[in-house]
């Protein structure tokens, strides 16, 4: 998308676009791609990056693939964006063998923004200058993994006060909870790092596991508000409510919360309320929910038909009463909770054509949020964006003149999205998973 200025979607030529395709038969001028809309691409096109409208882009990967992580809250300050970045994340395998399958915690550094071309004029000491300042700006990853049996479908990481905590899902039907203070630890020391992957990380075991649920899931919450207390769905329809007790462990409600009829695919807490959550499911709808009432009477407010199909992904804002959705017919939808009941979004965008698999308010720019596709594309969207009078050329590419006003930028190049977060102290970075890998960038539009 076009460089965000101000509040204003502002569209022209002249501005920096998010990706490009080019004819490698021809010497044509290269043209925005956005899937779904314009021709696909033909044989001997190829997307090319535009790395100007990155200010921060980079891979990583570790073997097998990950369907999900999460970010780890460090202690190197908010609201950081002087670089290089260093950034922890908890991440999951989804193996081909249930023994493969890895627990996982990635320390990446050194990471250094996007690099302007050489200028025409270099000579030859420039460029030994250049490759010299290319070993110094590449990007570091330390990774500590312990054995966990089975894929993992979902990984979030909490502070039980100085304690670092991964809420996980198998595929195995057990939810667990693993310490994640040894692997800090040693991501940050070669030494202590080998000594634990040879002598320790075989008898690393989960500090707690519940086995109650009639098969496995993906929905997961850790209250931002009440320390400890989680919340767990499965495929079978049922939420169980976590509650931490003395010692380290939980008292998890053996009563499920009742009221989805298909699988439970996401769960939010309220960020203003200690009690109040959210739950989306395979059945379309999205439901509110109260602990104080009894499990099967807790069900406050429901909208029976959210989405043409299962409801993916669902993203509670921090700042607004707006709730976010995502389905499988390639919506995404904005409720405001003051007007649940009527049971119509007050914003539905569609820009993916394909399933929605992650959705994620920005932690501190309240009309700002980014989603995921199964359709390969990362979208970042401002609700607050109009878009400019004076920037008429853009109405002159079919392909972008009925885009969303508030759609700001499509990154694209990875395969196979699964699930995507911001980093919550380093303004505007997202991270994202796919098949292809994990990817760290902030784009010049957020």
């Amino acid at each position: 998308m076009a460089a965000r200025k101000g509040r204003r979607r502002t569209c022209g030529t002249g501005e920096p676009m998010e990706a490009e395709s080019s004819d490698a038969r021809t010497e044509g001028p290269a043209q925005v791609y956005l899937p779904g809309r314009g021709p696909p691409l033909r044989e001997g096109e190829e997307l090319v990056m535009d790395e100007e409208a990155y200010v921060l882009y980079h891979r990583a990967q570790t073997g097998a693939p990950c369907l999900s992580f999460d970010i780890v809250r460090d202690h190197l300050g908010d609201s950081r964006t002087e670089l290089p970045l260093t950034l922890y994340l908890c991440a999951g395998t989804q193996a081909e063998s249930a023994q493969s399958n890895r627990l996982m915690m990635l320390r990446m550094h050194n990471l250094h923004g996007t690099k302007p071309p050489p200028s025409e004029g270099s000579d030859e000491e420039e460029e030994e200058e250049d490759e010299e300042e290319e070993e110094e700006r590449k990007p570091q990853l330390e990774l500590a993994m312990v054995p966990h049996y089975g894929g993992i479908n979902r990984v979030r990481v909490s502070w039980l006060g100085d304690e670092p905590v991964a809420a996980v899902w198998s595929e195995k039907g057990q939810a667990e909870v693993f310490a994640l203070r040894r692997l800090l630890q040693v991501v940050h020391d070669p030494q202590a790092l080998a000594t634990f992957l040879r002598d320790e990380q075989a008898r690393v075991k989960p500090i707690f596991a519940f086995a109650g649920h009639m098969g496995e899931g993906f929905a997961l919450d850790w209250s931002p508000r009440v320390s400890g207390r989680l919340l767990t769905g499965d495929c079978q329809k049922n939420i169980h409510l976590w509650t931490p007790v003395d010692g380290g462990s939980w008292h998890v409600d053996q009563r499920p919360f009742v009221g989805h009829t298909r699988s439970v695919e996401d769960l939010q807490w309220s960020p203003t309320e200690d009690t109040v959550f959210a739950s989306c499911s395979a059945d379309a709808s999205i439901r509110i929910w109260d602990i104080r009432a009894a499990p099967g009477k807790a069900c406050m407010l429901t909208t029976a038909t959210a989405h043409d199909g299962d409801v993916n992904v669902i993203s509670w804002s921090r700042r607004e009463p707006f709730l976010l959705s995502g389905g499988d017919d390639g919506a995404l939808k904005i409720w405001d909770l003051r007007q649940f009941k009527s049971g119509s979004p007050v914003a539905t965008f569609k820009q993916h054509v394909a399933p929605v698999t992650s959705v994620e308010w920005h932690p501190q720019d309240s009309g700002v949020f980014a989603a995921s596709g199964a359709d390969n594309q990362i979208t970042q969207w401002d609700l607050a964006v109009e878009r400019d009078p004076e920037a008429g050329n853009a109405e002159t590419d079919p392909a972008l003149a009925d885009l969303p006003q508030q759609l700001l930028f499509v990154h694209q190049g990875e395969t196979d999205l699964k699930e995507l977060h911001w980093h919550p102290q380093c303004p505007g970075v997202l991270v994202s998973t796919a098949l292809s890998g994990f990817t760290v960038f902030r784009t010049i539009s957020v």
